[in-house]
């Protein structure tokens, strides 16, 4: 998963994911325009172990978030050991990089490592088929991604929100499942055939609180947010802290 390389950036001129546009209107009298994307809406699902008593969470590389830390280390001064370095090669990085477009020559040391862009989730898709219940699409989701057999009748939904309200403004529906040991008829990892490589992460229930909180673990708002309505909704039936 966090082998990456032969990064190359290039203009996107057409998506099947993401279409951008420019809206003009008047708002109190005054004309304004905004820049946006059209997107899918998408389900996310907490799943809880209840063999384990473990949240099923997903681990992924995040291509977005890698180009974020990427920007933002291009931004910061070179270490001491580091400009010494700089100097003695800097002619010859010139010479190699001759004749190439400046995303393809960028020196591979600049790139931060694979793991900057690696991100912990909650199992989730896009809602890209119209003849389907959304319950019956975070079905499927969770069969792909965690290895678990769930029925939809069993997915029970927590709430609907909007995320990326500045540039996409899309819906995302959380549900809630629980599963256990009996209900795992795979891996899991996801659909190779569409590009995905997921890792499966369980994370104790006693532990659930503390993972949402530090800082220094890469995650989604979809999994503090559902941490924390578990705390608040499921915690009194296990009869176990969730360590807040």
């Amino acid at each position: 998963m966090e082998e990456i390389n032969n990064i190359e950036v290039v203009p996107c001129t057409e998506s099947n994911y993401l279409k951008p546009f420019r809206v003009h209107y008047n708002q109190n009298g005054t004309k304004k325009s905004w820049d946006f994307m059209r997107t899918h809406d998408s389900v996310s699902v907490l799943i809880f172990n209840t063999t384990s008593h473990c949240f099923v969470l997903v681990k992924q590389f995040r291509p977005a978030v890698y180009m974020c830390e990427w920007e933002k280390a291009k931004m910061q001064p070179p270490r001491a050991e580091e400009k010494t370095e700089e100097g003695a090669a800097e002619a010859a990085a010139a010479e190699s990089q001759e004749g190439q477009s400046a995303s393809a020559g960028e020196s591979s040391s600049q790139w931060p490592p694979a793991s900057a862009g690696v991100t912990y989730e909650l199992c989730a898709g896009l809602v890209d088929k119209p003849d389907l219940p959304l319950e019956e699409i975070a079905r499927q989701e969770v069969l792909e991604e965690c290895g678990y057999d769930v029925p939809a009748s069993k997915l029970k939904r927590i709430t609907s929100y909007r995320s990326g309200v500045g540039v996409t403004g899309a819906k995302q529906t959380m549900f809630y499942a629980e599963v256990s040991d009996d209900n795992c008829v795979g891996a899991g990892g996801g659909e190779p055939r569409e590009g995905e490589l997921i890792e499966v992460v369980k994370v104790p229930l006693h532990e659930a609180m503390t993972f949402a909180y530090d800082e220094r673990i890469p995650k989604t708002m979809g999994v503090i947010f559902s941490f924390i309505w578990f705390h608040n909704n499921m915690s009194p039936k296990y009869k176990i802290s969730t360590n807040v």
